[in-house]
């Protein structure tokens, strides 16, 4: 490559990027003498302002307690997983199956 042709492309490639600099600032300015132009938008709320219901002052603010019947539940009571000691001597079965025990390793030797 001759050295004359290698400085014309490097002018060519700086001339480009210089086009492409200034066409983008023309564009970003074009953008904001627009956008000041524009009359002012109002933002949106994102949630409407809290409101009273009409009559909310006659209506009572909690609910009231519930009466109980006085009847017991008919669904039996939860038992443990493992029934106790005595129980297991009784003939109870426990609900799950044993725990399968940790394994330990033997202690890691120094060198």
């Amino acid at each position: 490559m001759d050295p004359n042709d290698q400085k014309r492309r490097f002018r060519r490639d700086i001339a480009l990027a210089i086009m492409l600099v200034t066409t983008g600032l023309a564009i970003s300015a074009l953008s904001l003498t627009q956008l000041k132009a524009s009359k002012p938008r109002e933002m949106a709320q994102a949630t409407q302002p809290l409101q009273s219901t009409p009559g909310a002052e006659t209506k009572p603010t909690a609910p009231a307690e519930p009466t109980t019947t006085g009847t017991r539940p008919s669904t039996p009571a939860p038992e443990p997983a493992r029934p106790d000691p005595e129980a297991q001597k009784a003939g109870a079965q426990p609900a799950l199956p044993p725990a399968p025990a940790e394994k330990v390793a033997p202690p890691i030797k120094e060198k």
